[in-house]
């Protein structure tokens, strides 16, 4: 047995790392949480894809979170995506009418997520975009990226992080309209294919 003096730091092996999870099902999942745009309103879209890992298979227990400003570009100030009832501590969710940007949505068994958002107007020299964060098994540390949505190809062109992308890395970040009004953005974890996640500093 071998004995390790902790009064000495230096002594101390450090546990090694490992997966942990996906305990984030537990408490994370929000219900509703897919629906992030009040209802009926006009400038409504749906966003959906799937969620793979290295070899091309589904992740049933991934979660999705999604943050985007309104259409003319303004970030949401209203409170209150996932409130909660006073008395008894269960969600009542959203209340439909108040925009907040964010949702929540976990994938279903076949790796599929979708939302019903605004689409996103720009902000400064970006072309609009949503914000995106990805939890999923085996991920010790949550990725970052973006959904960019196609139609205005001078501002996809000027984008400061698209233009620094070579086409074949860019092509993952922007969506692909499916149907007015609908499109389909894949995330590919690793692997052919990848999409490009963001590392913030």
């Amino acid at each position: 047995m071998t004995k390790i003096d902790t009064s000495r730091p230096e002594s101390v092996l450090p546990t090694p790392s490992h997966t942990v999870g996906p305990f984030y099902g537990h408490a994370l999942p929000f219900c509703g949480g897919e629906d992030i745009a009040p209802v009926g309103h006009p400038d409504t879209v749906t966003v959906h894809g799937y969620v793979t890992d290295g070899e091309g298979k589904p992740l049933p227990d991934a979660l999705i979170e999604l943050w985007g400003p309104d259409p003319e570009g303004n970030l949401a100030t209203a409170d209150g995506s996932m409130r909660r009832d006073p008395a008894s501590g269960g969600f009542l969710g959203r209340n439909g009418v108040e925009f907040t940007g964010w949702g929540r949505i976990q994938t279903d068994a076949n790796g599929h997520w979708y939302a019903r958002t605004l689409r996103p107007g720009a902000r400064g020299r970006n072309a609009p975009y949503l914000s995106v964060c990805v939890f999923a098994r085996g991920l010790l540390v949550h990725l970052y990226t973006r959904i960019y949505l196609p139609g205005d190809a001078a501002a996809l062109a000027a984008d400061p992080l698209l233009s620094r992308l070579e086409d074949g890395r860019r092509d993952t970040l922007i969506a692909v309209e499916e149907a007015r009004g609908t499109y389909r953005f894949d995330i590919r974890l690793q692997g052919e294919g990848e999409t490009v996640f963001l590392e913030f500093q």
